[in-house]
């Protein structure tokens, strides 16, 4: 037995004998929805109230919610329901903002824009932006362990280690560390920098991926599936950012556009070019659902939004 929330209204239209009668902007419309109320009730304001107000200045300041989504639709993927992966997905998405709010300091990208508005330090200063960011990461293991619902421990416990993993020196730091070491450089590899891009982004896309398939109890072949498929996704995902902040403008990105070149950080495009470079970003989606393709039309969602990455426009 399923209720509305667990399948979603939205998910019928995968039944279409083709990907492309799979309305992914209501999907994404639906799904975006449940996240934000459940991100919203995840953190009250209490005292002391300045550091919850600043990590919710940062945590509801929009964004696309890929992660939370991906999470959510990896579950329902192999079996799971949209309620024992809510806490998870929206974990993800606080560790995610952490991340952008330590990114966005002046120790590291600099930045003053985010998402369209002002970056967390700029409004509430370093200091607070930098305990924002660990409160929500410390939060999102405790909202983990605390919210998760109708799932066998074991399994939580594997969720909490790989999404600590995919966040630490083995994850997004190290890919962070390397991204810093090699600004200024003109001769990083394309070895070094798919380091930099498979820990830095790739490692929460893919325990976003993951996290959810693990809840919902995939086999280990389904995971490695799933890996694949989300190793894949979240290189194209850093590929298309570099694209975008070389032709897209501040409005469209949400945040200061040619920050790599005024960084003088080696990308794709520097080592590519731009059209070889989204020629890539296809490649890499097309082996991406094609890891998929015997999940059959319940794999719909994961595809479209394998798909709607090298299109997106921000």
């Amino acid at each position: 037995m399923t209720s509305s929330i667990e399948r979603g209204t939205v998910v019928a239209n995968a039944q279409a004998s083709d990907l492309t009668a799979f309305d992914l902007k209501a999907y994404l419309q639906e799904r975006q929805a449940i996240v934000e109320s459940a991100l919203d009730q995840s953190i009250n304001v209490v005292y002391p109230e300045k550091i919850y107000e600043a990590m919710r200045y940062s945590l509801m300041a929009g964004g696309k919610r890929l992660r939370p989504i991906l999470c959510l639709a990896a579950s329902e993927l192999v079996g799971g329901t949209i309620e024992i992966a809510l806490p998870t997905a929206c974990a993800l998405e606080m560790i995610h903002t952490m991340s952008l709010i330590h990114d966005d300091l002046p120790s590291m990208d600099n930045d003053d824009y985010r998402r369209g508005k002002l970056t967390n330090h700029k409004v509430y200063g370093e200091d607070v932006a930098i305990l924002a960011g660990d409160g929500l990461l410390a939060y999102a293991f405790e909202f983990i362990a605390s919210q998760t619902q109708n799932v066998p421990p074991e399994r939580v416990l594997q969720v909490i280690a790989k999404l600590g993993r995919a966040v630490g020196a083995a994850g997004l730091v190290g890919g962070q560390i390397v991204d810093l070491e090699c600004e200024g450089q003109s001769n990083v590899s394309l070895d070094t920098l798919n380091f930099i891009h498979r820990h830095k982004t790739g490692a929460l896309l893919e325990a976003s991926v993951l996290c959810g398939a693990m809840l919902a109890g995939a086999t280990e072949a389904e995971l490695q599936r799933l890996a694949r498929y989300a190793q894949n996704i979240g290189l194209a995902f850093q590929i298309i950012d570099d694209v975008l902040d070389i032709t897209a403008t501040q409005a469209e990105l949400g945040k200061t556009a040619g920050k790599d070149l005024q960084a003088q950080k080696v990308t794709y495009p520097s080592l590519w070019g731009i059209e070889e470079s989204r020629r890539q970003a296809a490649q890499l989606i097309a082996e991406a659902k094609a890891e998929l393709s015997c999940f059959g039309e319940l794999a719909y969602p994961l595809m479209a939004l394998a798909e709607y990455i090298t299109a997106r426009k921000h």
